[in-house]
């Protein structure tokens, strides 16, 4: 059976935005330790993460939140790293953008993956104000994946920030204050 025609203005698949940048990685842009600055890397990951939604936006985007960016291994230089992206999630307005990254040595062309982050992106129209996006056409079962794990993350996430909004709301020091007990810290003021 034949999947229904889609408009491509109504759905676009994965596969439309899939974007992949590879970047040599040079001595500039290393620590004093020898190895690649995370800024530079996490600016790499908002290029491809700017370049996948607006292939699939049709549209300018803006970067809302960055998830999930842990450095797993370190990025050498003369490695090539490349940064691969797609569209895992859509809202009305927004994408959710996953992508992997992965360091290259060139001499002995092992691989290692250094990381996976989640970038949120809104999609801007011609007025600046958030425009709406097609929708996700999920071409195989590790779509289907990344899109049920992108809907979770986001209720994970929003759960997460609504009970640390209300700790901060109601937290009183002098009844918390045993939570510093056996921390790195001390007061250097009066209670």
């Amino acid at each position: 059976m034949q999947p229904p025609r889609l408009e491509p203005d109504l759905f676009r698949p994965v596969s439309h935005s899939r974007t992949t940048l590879t970047e040599l990685m040079i001595p500039s842009y290393a620590n004093f330790g020898g190895k690649i600055h995370g800024g530079i890397l996490l600016s790499l990951m908002d290029k491809v993460a700017y370049a996948c939604a607006a292939k699939h936006a049709g549209n300018y985007c803006v970067t809302v939140t960055v998830d999930g960016v842990h450095f797993l291994q370190p990025v050498e230089v003369g490695e090539l790293v490349s940064l691969m992206a797609s569209v895992n999630y859509v809202g009305k307005t927004s994408l959710m953008v996953g992508i992997k990254v992965v360091a290259e040595n060139v001499k002995s062309g092992f691989m290692n993956h250094t990381n996976t982050s989640y970038f949120t992106m809104v999609a801007k129209g011609e007025d600046d104000k958030p425009a709406q996006v097609p929708g996700l056409l999920l071409e195989t079962p590790d779509d289907a994946r990344r899109f049920i794990e992108a809907i979770q993350r986001k209720e994970i996430k929003t759960r997460s920030e609504q009970e640390f909004k209300e700790i901060k709301t109601n937290l009183e020091l002098r009844q918390n204050i045993t939570a510093l007990l056996g921390q790195r810290c001390q007061l250097g003021f009066e209670l």
